[in-house]
């Protein structure tokens, strides 16, 4: 049991698999984000990015349930006692919030991708079983939700990142360096 969690106390840094988690799929999210909107933008490409979204999008699926446990079973840092009550809620909540869309948007696409009767191809040979029945209308709906899902996303993954570099540059407090595992703290 790590020492923090036997004496109640909050460690200073998320755990390794909790940092490491957060900064490839930030990068995953961020790639997805790009490689879904030039798939709505472009035909020369669209299938290859298609190709290449689905099974990363099965991997952030992956990941993030990953994450989830790990967040479930680990202590995580507190936040710095003088911040307002609204930003810590808006952290909270805005936490929780990129969890569901990690979560859904694969679902999702899966979901979109099986009323459409299409594949989902993970690579040559290995398909993923449908999760939903042909349907025009299911399929118009997720598609719809899926569309919408991204563009909040988006937003939100602007608003965490807005949020980190308020921290790191102008507040020079110990939210960044938790997920860091910078700074002068001990850990």
């Amino acid at each position: 049991m790590n020492p923090n969690q036997e004496h109640g106390k909050a460690p200073q840094h998320f755990n390794a698999l909790a940092r490491g988690l957060h900064w490839l799929m930030a990068a995953m999210i961020l790639a997805m984000l790009f490689i879904g909107t030039a798939m709505m933008t472009t035909l020369h490409h669209r299938i290859a990015l298609i190709d290449l979204h689905r099974p990363m999008g099965i991997a952030i699926l992956l990941l993030a349930l990953l994450r989830l446990v790990n967040r479930l079973r680990s202590k995580t840092p507190r936040l710095p006692a003088d911040l307002p009550f609204w930003q810590v809620l808006a952290a909270k909540a805005s936490h929780w919030l990129l969890y569901a869309l990690m979560l859904a948007m694969p679902f999702l696409g899966w979901a979109q991708l099986s009323a459409a009767g299409l594949p989902v191809v993970m690579f040559e040979g290995f398909n993923l079983p449908p999760i939903l029945p042909v349907s025009p209308t299911l399929f118009a709906w997720c598609h719809d939700a899926h569309s919408l899902l991204a563009k909040l996303l988006f937003a939100v993954v602007l608003l965490h990142i807005s949020a980190a570099l308020v921290h790191a540059w102008i507040y020079r407090d110990s939210v960044f360096a938790s997920m860091t595992k910078s700074g002068n703290q001990k850990n």
